[in-house]
């Protein structure tokens, strides 16, 4: 995923947790926020320490990262979504993780009507 498709900036954060909307289950808090850029959407990531050690963190991050990137078709344009992993995230591989972001993201209506269809 390009750096230009990443929420890094601290403000960034907070304008995102202050005026989107938050959607979760089990493993996964998205906040979905409308911005005015000219990007397709961009993602913040957020595993706290509580999660795992780093490696695991890491891991998480990159499931996220790569779920993000097969579904970019999919996700509805010029949003931003900061993803908070919980908990029982550390125990998912990626399909895992893919299949629970796409039930997150349908809720918050973030996908096209044409959605991707998990197996």
């Amino acid at each position: 995923m390009k750096k230009t498709f990443r929420i890094k900036k601290d403000s960034e954060f907070q304008s995102v947790f202050k005026g989107g909307k938050s959607f979760a289950n089990r493993q996964f808090v998205v906040y979905m926020y409308k911005n005015e850029l000219n990007v397709p959407f961009r993602i913040g990531l957020s595993v706290s320490k509580k999660v795992g050690n780093a490696v695991t963190r890491n891991r998480i991050k990159r499931y996220v990262r790569q779920s993000f990137t097969e579904l970019k078709a999919e996700i509805l344009p010029g949003h931003d979504f900061i993803v908070i992993a919980r908990k029982p995230a550390a125990d998912m591989d990626g399909h895992e993780v893919k299949k629970s972001l796409i039930h997150v993201l349908k809720r918050a209506k973030a996908l096209n009507k044409s959605a991707y269809k998990p197996d």
